[in-house]
């Protein structure tokens, strides 16, 4: 029993740690609110993203996980020629789903 508790606090500063770097050339990549399609942009994709929303018993953060999304999928775009990505939904197990742009 004192092995899982001891194993439960050395996990626990780690699952509150920010775990996805941002890529150099994803810096420029604008995050948009979900909502209608903006205006002057060309849609290049979709991009689908996950991450760990729990450890063993333990829950992450939300907003934590919702960062670690929101980096992913910029670290993403790049890749598909977007500069903007847009949600398309709210995340649910550690998965989202966004919209790649291109815009001017």
């Amino acid at each position: 029993m004192r092995r899982i508790a001891a194993s439960a606090l050395l996990l626990l500063p780690l699952v509150a740690c920010t775990w996805v770097p941002i890529q150099p050339e994803a810096k420029a990549v604008r995050v948009i609110a979900a909502g209608p399609a903006p205006a002057g942009c060309t849609r290049l994709g979709d991009v689908e993203v996950s991450v760990k929303h729990s450890v063993a018993f333990y829950q992450r953060n939300p907003v934590k996980v919702r960062d670690e999304l929101e980096t992913l999928a910029r670290n993403e775009a790049p890749g598909l020629g977007a500069n903007v990505i847009q949600p398309l939904d709210e995340p649910a197990g550690g998965t989202q789903r966004f919209a790649a742009w291109r815009c001017p």
